[in-house]
């Protein structure tokens, strides 16, 4: 039986293949044409590496696993590292870079109106990046759950706007968003 030991983690990962990568035995810069690179002690120089959340809601920075292409064109996994917290500043800087490429969503601070017409509706946002429009099917597929209160919303082309918590929304913005989005 595993104990709740520090390698308890590590004898839980190696049981299903996953490597751990740590900060003792991993090295994460840039390198040439400004790509992520990746050295694993014993190993080998990982080159245009790229990072991906295994669980993007409830973990952002925790489990985030690595990955490159090799010379086959298959992608590979390098392996996982549990928590970006306890690696420099620079590397954790780089594979949130990395991780920005691949995770493009707008968060939601603001909603100033929401109307259908057609079966879509219309949205007038205020995101981290300014106030936008956009559209997207009313359905239920369209609006999923985001943690515990939140909202992740598929415009027509797929784009994801998130509200963390609907319920940290101002009143009036609350009653415009629900009025639409009740489930």
């Amino acid at each position: 039986m595993v104990t709740d030991t520090a390698a308890a983690p590590a004898t839980r990962l190696a049981k299903t293949g996953v490597r751990r990568l740590t900060p003792e035995i991993t090295t994460v810069f840039e390198g040439t044409f400004s790509l992520l690179h990746v050295g694993v002690k014993g190993d080998t120089l990982y080159r245009g590496a790229f990072a991906a959340r295994m669980f993007p809601v409830r973990h952002p920075d925790r489990f985030i696993s690595l990955h490159y292409t090799d010379a086959a064109d298959k992608e590979q996994e390098i392996g996982l590292i549990e928590d970006l917290a306890a690696f420099p500043e620079e590397q954790q800087a780089l594979v949130r870079q990395s991780l920005g490429r691949n995770y493009h969503e707008k968060v939601i601070q603001r909603v100033y109106s929401v109307r259908c017409d057609f079966g879509l509706l219309f949205f007038d946002v205020e995101t981290q990046f300014g106030r936008e429009d956009f559209v997207m099917p009313w359905r239920y597929d369209r609006a999923e759950e985001y943690g515990e209160k939140g909202k992740v919303l598929l415009d027509s082309f797929d784009n994801r706007f998130v509200i963390p918590n609907v319920e940290a929304l101002p009143g009036p913005d609350q009653q415009r968003f629900t009025g639409f989005i009740y489930w």
